[in-house]
């Protein structure tokens, strides 16, 4: 063989392999990752829904909402015959969310969605309907955790009691931000309770991922208008006649018309804290004993801090007082009420 022909031979050699190194590496370049979402405009009422599809063959893809986890929720993955489909369903939080999508052999894709504010109150109360508890679930997730976190201060240690719980509207408003909230494992070791117990949480939104934030209570009259969240009309902290008020509305002044979670209310004749609640209980969560209860908090008075009482319903219904007793005769009970997110 020549040297001219060896050379040519070499060459020939050498840009096959060079080709074959190319080939190979485009070859294992991820694809795009084809994603559409119908619709991507949806309003933030804790309802609506989207459906995603996800052009891919590969196993199951993983959605997350990078930015904000709280702004919606991915629900019913499927496979179809086409690649994967999502529902993602809107929270309670106006603006624009990132949708990410991974699948194996594909490269990462974004969907965007918008979320516009639900500023509608249906009831003219106050209370937005993007904060209602809609469907029997939620309604029920948070009388559970409402009556449950209540009753569990009564066992509670007093000394690893939460300081803010020192009246009546204190308990109140303690246990019903408290229901609300996501209860993880660090909810959990802050609330330091005696027992914990395996309840299903609100679905809709969770404290304090709404347009209200902290501020959960109307403090003022009115039905509501989208500046309220920015004009004081809501807050942290409200007396109980304020939460009866704003927050609750009227319901019977029959005790056997009362549902776990809701309030009775009392109006005494007195200069300091004339307005008194008691919490129905309904059943106990803690001793199973066939009972139903009510729960309270005395409030403070010159003889001490006060304390926390859970009598019985027939106990409550011959109080030595006759203005604690939750009948229709007295004139001082006020009648049961309930939150408005249970309307």
């Amino acid at each position: 063989m020549t040297i001219r022909s060896t050379a040519a031979l070499l060459a020939l050699s050498t840009g096959a392999v060079l080709l074959g190194l190319v080939w190979g590496h485009t070859k294992s370049q991820p694809s795009p990752l084809g994603l559409s979402l119908h619709p991507a405009e949806l309003l933030a009422d804790g309802h609506d829904t989207a459906t995603l599809v996800i052009e891919a063959s590969t196993g199951p893809p993983r959605i997350s909402l990078p930015e904000n986890a709280h702004s919606a929720v991915v629900q019913e993955v499927r496979e179809t015959g086409q690649g994967w489909q999502a529902q993602i369903r809107a929270g309670v939080l106006p603006g624009r969310v990132a949708v990410r999508v991974e699948a194996p052999g594909f490269l990462p894709a974004v969907a965007e969605l918008t979320l516009h504010p639900e500023t509608g109150d249906r009831a003219g109360d106050g209370t937005p309907d993007l904060l209602r508890l809609d469907d029997e679930h939620d309604r029920q997730a948070f009388r559970r955790w409402f009556t449950f976190l209540a009753e569990a201060q009564y066992f509670q240690d007093p000394a690893a009691r939460p300081a803010e719980i020192d009246d009546c509207a204190a308990l109140l408003r303690y246990a019903y931000r408290e229901a609300l909230r996501p209860h993880d494992s660090v909810w959990a070791a802050a609330a330091r309770l005696p027992l914990l117990p395996g309840l299903e949480a609100v679905d809709k939104y969770q404290y304090p991922y709404s347009p209200l934030g902290a501020a959960l209570f109307r403090v003022r009259p009115g039905p509501f208008h989208p500046s309220d969240p920015s004009t004081g009309a809501f807050a942290q902290f409200a007396d109980a006649q304020t939460l009866q008020r704003y927050n609750m509305h009227f319901r019977s002044r029959d005790l056997a018309q009362a549902a776990p979670g809701d309030v009775l209310f009392f109006r005494r004749d007195r200069e300091e804290m004339p307005f008194h609640s008691m919490i129905y209980l309904g059943s106990s969560h803690i001793r199973k004993d066939g009972l139903r209860y009510v729960l309270y908090h005395t409030g403070p008075d010159a003889s001490g801090p006060g304390e926390l009482r859970r009598p019985s319903v027939d106990e409550i219904r011959r109080h030595p007082d006759p203005q604690w007793r939750p009948l229709p005769g007295n004139p001082s009970f006020l009648g049961i009420y309930r939150w408005n997110i249970l309307r």
